[in-house]
């Protein structure tokens, strides 16, 4: 039996709670590194089809049942190149992030592994493989959370502190993440620039809504072209939600992916904001489970 969604279109209306963000700052910013590659839609994995999402084409080329080997390439080259760009931009500054790992692509790439397990970046888990959750049986779901919470803690040795699916849950998913147990909340939301609780199988549950406006997928889908473009769309909405932040501090998620933003001629890009960021005396750079326990603490389960 899926659980009943309720929708709540007012939030927290025209007076938001203070997260009380540490430092007194005006926004929470988190960067969010999706580590997918190697677990997306593929033959060479039994599937029917191979990935056609969020590759520099617009589509596959390839007829449905063959292997598509220019799009399996371009997402190796997340894994191959754009991982190890990213993960020296990040270290060379000192700044945090937070992994969305799909378990098999850690399994699949030990050394990307290792190096995540060193760095202390926080993991949410995403997905056991970059499927589309909503298609699966709930059997079949709690099997993949199952599957994935074990192979990360294999592969990074601690269990992830958040779940988020490939864009969309089906109606069940938060259900059985409660079900299963340890996460300490989700992401599978895009409605809110703060944490919110929600009521699920009876249990308090926390969501940290993520985003797909703050996302590199822009550079794919929604007409962003140069790295230049990408600095001041981030700048704009930071400053933007600065500005606010004086009344009403707020929270930020940048959406990176490898085989995107991990290109040199974008990642020139967000190493330009992430250095406009650090500027900023009011900005939080953080992790997301920073910003979940932190919730968890000033604010209480509710």
């Amino acid at each position: 039996m899926a659980e009943e969604i309720k929708r709540e279109l007012r939030g927290y209306g025209e007076h938001p709670p203070d997260p009380r963000w540490p430092g007194g700052a005006a926004v929470a910013l988190n960067f969010v590194m999706n580590f997918e590659e190697g677990s997306e839609y593929s033959l060479f994995d039994g599937d029917s089809y191979s990935e056609g999402a969020l590759l520099e084409v617009a589509t596959s080329r390839v007829p449905v049942g063959q292997r598509d080997l220019a799009s399996e390439s371009m997402y190796e080259y997340g894994v191959r190149v754009g991982f190890w760009r990213l993960r020296n931009l990040f270290l060379e500054r000192g700044s945090p992030l937070t992994v969305f790992a799909c378990a098999v692509a850690l399994e699949r790439n030990p050394e990307a592994a290792a190096a995540i397990k060193t760095s202390g970046w926080d993991i949410c888990c995403h997905g056991w493989r970059w499927v589309e959750m909503f298609r699966l049986s709930e059997d079949e779901q709690r099997q993949h959370i199952a599957r994935a919470v074990q192979s990360l803690e294999k592969s990074i040795g601690r269990a992830p502190s958040g779940w988020y699916c490939r864009y969309a849950p089906s109606e069940a998913m938060r259900r059985l993440l409660v079900e299963h147990g340890g996460f300490l909340y989700d992401s599978d939301a895009y409605n809110d620039d703060l944490p919110y609780w929600v009521q699920c199988a009876g249990k308090p549950h926390l969501v940290v809504p993520y985003s797909l406006a703050v996302n590199d997928t822009k550079f794919l889908s929604g007409g962003l072209v140069t790295a230049g473009e990408f600095f001041e769309y981030l700048r704009d909405t930071l400053d933007t939600l600065r500005a606010e932040g004086k009344a009403h501090p707020r929270m930020m998620s940048v959406g990176m992916h490898l085989r995107i933003l991990g290109h040199p001629g974008r990642s020139a890009g967000l190493a330009r904001f992430l250095d406009y960021a650090r500027s900023q005396p009011d900005v939080w750079i953080c992790q997301r489970e920073e910003i979940a326990r932190h919730w968890i603490a000033v604010h209480g389960v509710s």
